[in-house]
């Protein structure tokens, strides 16, 4: 077996874990829904971390890990299983994060994948993540730092809290950064909201920052369907105008499990340049053979978009924060 295939195979087998592939057989009858979660209640997050020693909080919103196989429009938060599945994709993401900040990661009736398009399950996900996070406000301190960070489903989330929420200007105070990865944010998602601005760098704060990974040939996706165009950054080299960037920039790729241990890193796996007409992203060094889509078209790197930038995403956030910091020494 050559090194590509085992790389391959190493990575479809935690890909498999991560988003439930294998899941249990389909029940008859849908699932019945579930009353809205009480964020009082600490049983209802994945992570509740006040401890207050980091010199941040990261309110993080996880991506779709139900598949809907069981006939459901939305998880049951009350699902031992799930919440594992959901506990376990967190898991995956969050190292690139806790290293500077206490964790807040809600369970939430999220979308099934099966019912992404029902409006009425995008309702009862979103009034989960906006409840949990008016919550998570009303027992942090005033003037905390806040990261907002999500994956997929999740930075859809994120992106519409922002929308409601982030335009009081004591939130916008004190937002560090909102890693809205895996999403599509257009130009309408910030026409006449001021307060939501793209990044522009590597240590802009305030601002969101997002990519959607595909092949060049990729011109229709879930996350940026055909015809539409997302802001993005290269988190590479941290422009957006379409500036290669070699696979040398790239500090490591990590591919993580359920646990969060890294189970495979790879230092300049890939490089990466911005796709202009689409916002998105190209990985320059890696084939839709090696790292196959699996749940989505042939070329979507939607699943990787955190393992192949995993270090240089987790050394931009301590640059954010520390940006953050010196604008704010008093915090």
């Amino acid at each position: 077996m050559n090194e590509v295939t085992k790389k391959a195979k190493l990575t479809i087998f935690s890909l498999v874990l991560a988003f439930s592939v294998i899941t249990a057989a389909a029940a008859d009858q849908p699932a019945l829904k579930e009353a809205p979660p009480d964020y009082g209640d600490r049983s209802n997050w994945a992570y509740y971390q006040d401890s207050g020693d980091k010199k941040a909080d990261l309110f993080f919103v996880c991506p779709t890990v139900d598949l809907g196989e069981k006939g459901n429009a939305n998880m049951r938060i009350s699902d031992e299983d799930c919440r594992r599945k959901f506990t376990g994709a967190t898991n995956m993401e969050i190292g690139i994060y806790d290293r500077c900040a206490d964790v807040f990661a809600p369970y939430y009736r999220q979308m099934t994948l099966k019912a992404y398009d029902d409006p009425e399950g995008c309702e009862m996900a979103y009034s989960d993540v906006r409840a949990a996070f008016l919550h998570y406000l009303s027992t942090s301190e005033e003037d905390r730092p806040i990261i907002l960070a999500g994956f997929s489903q999740g930075s859809e989330m994120l992106i519409r809290l922002m929308k409601e929420l982030f335009g009081d200007e004591r939130l916008q105070d004190r937002l560090v950064a909102a890693y809205c990865i895996g999403w599509r944010v257009t130009a309408e998602d910030l026409e006449g909201r001021p307060w939501m601005r793209m990044a522009k760098g590597e240590s802009d704060t305030g601002v969101i920052v997002t990519f959607n990974s595909e092949s060049e040939e990729t011109e229709d996706s879930l996350l940026v369907p055909r015809g539409v165009s997302s802001y993005g950054i290269n988190p590479l080299n941290w422009t957006t105008d379409g500036t290669p960037a070699p696979a040398s920039m790239n500090l490591g790729a990590c591919f993580t499990d359920y646990s969060g241990e890294i189970v495979k890193e790879k230092p300049a796996l890939t490089g990466a340049r911005m796709k202009k007409r689409r916002g998105t992203l190209v990985p320059t060094d890696v084939s839709p053979d090696e790292y196959p889509a699996i749940l989505f078209e042939r070329g979507v790197y939607h699943l990787y978009d955190y393992q192949f930038f995993y270090r240089n995403l987790q050394r931009n956030v301590e640059i954010r924060l520390k940006s953050y910091l010196n604008k704010h020494p008093l915090r």
